[in-house]
């Protein structure tokens, strides 16, 4: 999962009406012609010009050993099951995780602050005036992997490649720039039209920065497998093309002593093992040959960690609390196939999923019923709207569903016998008044068509989640199959909008950008190959929505923004919203320190925890 960053803006009338009810811009606070060492959306960056190193790290760890993990969180064409490119930042081909730990950044992420950001290749940020342009201070100390100066030409070379060629997670926020050039050798100037989002730059200078000189020879596809040349804190080491890959610590690494990297990256090597369904990943680690699995299966959490390491005491189970981040989990209707684009047809197919009896008889009570297109956050619309929020809708009622202005839209529990007769009976209603009759077996339009519904799955788990959703829908009149597909082919068929129904999750910002949303919601993505909207989200009031969160001041006017969002999504029913943990759900086998409690807005073990040599002798792996 990760968090989507996107911008731009569809001109409406009904998007300047809403954007007025909220004036000014980001960064109102910060102060231009200045050279600041962080930028934060609102309020005071939490670190001083001259921390030593954030509070969630232990600057005394020690170096060594080797985490062989599995990464449940995954980033641009990236894929947790198989790999054939080592180009990660480019939307066709698989992708090993962690790439991204090969290369360096202008800012980076607080994991202890909700929208903070802070210099590592920049050593300041100067904003101009008209606060449409950026300064970067390159530090001279920075080097490529093999020595070489990495420089502001390389900079402004990336940020020219990604708006031409990058993955849309890359391509998209950059619309509006308007220049990436090097001032000088130490000094990368970025500039705006002036219709960004003034939050843009918070997701663009986290960019991996790339090697001018290293792309001048090789391709920007996903044809090599051959590592691109790197400046981070690991290195790509052993490879075996979608079985394996280990990532070197770089010991000299050009930047391990910046405040922002200081107790961080202690392993020697992270090793990603690549396994075709979770049972063999959950044997392997059962084995010792996998040390870290977040378990992303209930079933097994629930029956299957009774093995010997454990009992033992040579493995811990235990859970940590997620991160203070709103989550999407659904499942993505397509409406660029003209079926679904009746919220009627959603909201029936929605009606057939008995989440109180899967979590009953398949989850075995550990998840949560998902509503909201960010659940677990404070911008989940409840109740009636509020004063603030009917500011921003009324100018749009006449483009919005009449539930959007009552009672925020859920999906009703079911009674948990897995075939709700009553809620069954509701979506062939639903799909009567949507001009599907039922025809023998199933439902037929006024040409004759049938309704023919595939769930695309890449995975045994969602197949089992899937069947008995499958029956509902046949029962009342749907000819609803799943089709199982190996990883490489769901990617691809993911990022070519080839399917019906299709499920994903996504982790946003903790101060979600317009960015975040364009990407996912507004109507500029839906037919961009590779973007994440699934659905094919095309609806005026929801850009309009969208685009008001660039007019914020404020933490309370984004929620309201947002919550304002929320309740149209879920009255248009885009997305069937699935399930949730309050938790993460980890076993590990017990070799490992690490500094608690975790930070609120990230769970990135590979760089925070480190090899306790005394814990790993005490169970025979030291």
């Amino acid at each position: 999962m990760t968090a989507i960053s996107r911008r731009d803006f569809l001109a409406l009338g009904a998007a300047a009406a809403a954007a007025a009810l909220l004036p000014g811009k980001a960064f109102a606070n910060s102060p231009t012609g200045r050279k600041l060492h962080g930028l934060s959306a609102f309020g005071e960056l939490k670190y001083p010009a001259d921390f030593s190193h954030f509070d969630y790290v232990n600057v005394d760890a020690p170096k060594g050993g080797t985490f062989n993990f599995g990464p449940s969180q995954w980033l641009f064409n990236q894929n947790p099951q198989t790999f054939n490119t080592l180009n990660s930042f480019v939307s066709k081909g698989d992708s090993p995780p962690r790439m991204e730990m090969c290369f360096d950044s202008l800012m980076v992420s607080a994991l202890d602050e909700p929208d903070s950001i802070y210099g590592l290749l920049a050593e300041t940020v100067t904003i101009a005036a008209d606060r449409n342009s950026f300064d970067f201070a390159l530090r001279p100390e920075a080097r490529w992997h093999d020595g070489s100066p990495l420089t502001a030409e390389d900079a402004a070379f990336t940020y020219n490649l990604f708006k031409e060629q990058g993955h849309p997670d890359l391509s998209l926020p950059l619309k509006e720039m308007t220049a990436a050039a090097a001032v000088d050798a130490g000094t990368l100037r970025i500039t705006f039209s002036g219709k960004q989002s003034q939050r843009t730059i918070l997701d663009v200078a986290t960019f991996p920065i790339l090697s001018k000189a290293y792309f001048a020879t090789a391709p920007f596809d996903s044809s090599r497998m051959k590592a691109p040349l790197g400046s981070g804190p690991y290195k790509v080491g052993h490879v075996q093309p979608g079985q394996t890959i280990e990532f070197e610590r770089v010991v000299g690494y050009w930047g391990r002593d910046l405040p922002v990297n200081r107790g961080l990256f202690h392993f020697d090597t992270l090793r990603i093992e690549f396994y075709g369904d979770r049972q063999a990943a959950f044997e392997a680690f059962k084995k010792g040959d996998v040390a870290f699995r977040e378990e992303a299966t209930s079933r097994v959490w629930a029956t299957s960690y009774g093995f010997p390491a454990l009992a033992a005491g040579k493995v811990v189970k235990r859970e940590f609390p997620s991160e203070k981040r709103p989550l999407l989990y659904g499942t993505a209707m397509n409406q660029r196939r003209e079926r679904f684009r009746d919220v009627r047809v959603r909201r029936a197919i929605g009606l057939c999923f008995d989440f109180e009896w899967t979590n009953k008889s398949l989850f075995y009570g550990l998840y949560e019923r998902s509503q909201s297109n960010f659940e677990k956050s404070d911008f989940r619309a409840t109740g009636v709207p509020s004063a603030e929020e009917l500011a921003l809708l009324e100018p749009l009622r006449d483009k919005l569903p009449p539930e959007v202005f009552g009672e925020v839209y859920s999906l009703p529990a079911s009674d948990g016998s897995g075939r709700d007769r009553k809620l069954l009976r509701q979506a062939q209603e639903l799909m009567t008044d949507a001009g599907w009759k039922r025809s023998g077996e199933f439902f037929q339009n006024a040409s004759g068509d049938t309704f023919k519904l595939e769930f695309l799955a890449d995975d045994e788990g969602l197949v089992r989640v899937y069947t008995p959703w499958v029956e509902n829908l046949k029962t009342i009149g749907f000819d609803a199959s799943i089709r199982l597909v190996e990883s490489a082919q769901h990617q691809a068929r993911q990022a070519s909008f080839d399917f019906d129904m299709i499920a994903m999750a996504v982790l946003f910002s903790p101060t979600p950008t317009r960015e975040g949303m364009d990407g996912i919601f507004h109507s500029r993505s839906a037919n961009i190959q590779g973007s994440r909207n699934l659905p094919g989200t095309v609806d005026p009031a929801v850009d309009a929505l969208v685009e008001a969160i660039d007019r914020v001041e404020d933490r309370a006017q984004l929620t309201t923004v947002l919550r304002s969002l929320d309740r149209v999504l879920r009255a248009r029913m885009d997305w069937i919203p699935s399930w949730y943990s309050a938790n993460h759900r980890v076993a590990f086998w017990d070799m490992f320190g690490f500094k608690e409690p975790k930070p609120d807005y990230g769970f990135a073990m590979e760089a925070l925890w480190w090899f306790d040599k005394d814990k790993a002798a005490k169970i025979g792996k030291g």
